[in-house]
């Protein structure tokens, strides 16, 4: 009798886990379709348009590497977005830093100041900027009042760092405070007990620990960074444009579908080089702190 019956203890159990999958599968379906409507058929659209507006063909990406401004526009991309992610790297690594080893209520007050720029639209933050940066602005107003001005902010570079650094700190805040809060902080004590300096313990120990929310945080921003339109078109200047205003122009002003395309493609393509390389050497790092 317990012979006929065990085969089929597996059979059933497969069944059960058959069903499972197909119910997780049915789950996953209304975020596919998402993806596929709203990401995957706008770039296929996209890359469409890149190769067969006006004709079919090459011609866009040809004209792009061949045009000194669009590269000047990408390069200058990548770099905003290199200072934007330092600039917010360098600030929100003491903050998340001081979330640690804050009390539970300062460190909530932390945590919602920190939140705080989600709670206001990106388009009012941009124009408050524009009011505080401008040559007659607060900012310049008391520069001049400690004789160190007044500087010329707005419509350059410094200035939508500035914007965009304010805008993406949480991004850099949160992962950070993620990783740092599950440290143990033993291990500090006990390196101190063993005769290491506050400081060395820290750079040591608590530092390469940190690396993991580090490299989240950075890519998050600096691939953020690089899709912003809004702040550099309201703080920036037209002859130091960013590629995403570049984009604009083609797309809305010259109806130059096709170009813009090939340009949008073309940031695609570098992004997903530079998450695909970040990733590779986040897993390497692990595996090498693993073994």
């Amino acid at each position: 009798m317990t012979t006929a019956t065990t085969p089929a203890a597996p059979a059933a159990s497969k069944r059960r886990g058959g069903d499972g999958a197909g119910s997780w599968a049915l789950l996953l379906l209304p975020a596919l379709l998402i993806v596929a409507i709203m990401f995957v058929l706008p770039v296929g659209i996209m890359a469409w348009r890149s190769i067969s507006d006006p004709e079919l063909g090459l011609g866009n990406y040809a004209w792009f590497f061949g045009n000194e401004t669009a590269v000047r526009a990408l390069a200058r991309t990548f770099w905003v977005g290199l200072i934007v992610t330092v600039v917010c790297l360098a600030l929100a690594y003491p903050y998340a830093y001081l979330m640690t080893i804050a009390g539970p209520k300062a460190t909530m007050a932390l945590t919602l100041l920190a939140l705080l720029p989600f709670w206001t639209s990106l388009m009012v933050r941009t124009f408050a900027w524009v009011v505080l940066l401008q040559d007659t602005g607060v900012v310049n107003s008391l520069l001049g009042y400690l004789g160190l001005g007044p500087f010329s902010i707005i419509r350059t570079t410094t200035g939508v760092v500035i914007g965009m650094a304010q805008i993406l700190l949480p991004f850099m805040v949160l992962p950070l405070y993620a990783v740092m809060s599950g440290i143990d902080r033993r291990l500090l004590l006990a390196a101190e007990s063993l005769g290491a300096r506050p400081t060395v313990a820290f750079m040591k120990i608590f530092v390469p620990l940190s690396l993991p929310g580090v490299a989240a945080g950075s890519l998050t921003v600096f691939i953020t960074a690089l899709g912003f339109y809004v702040t550099p078109a309201l703080l920036g200047s037209p002859d130091r444009a960013l590629i995403s205003q570049q984009i604009f122009t083609q797309v809305s002003g010259l109806l130059e579908w096709g170009k813009g395309g090939a340009m949008g493609l073309i940031l695609l393509i570098f992004t997903l080089l530079i998450l695909g390389v970040g990733g590779a050497i986040i897993r390497i790092s692990q595996a090498k702190r693993s073994g």
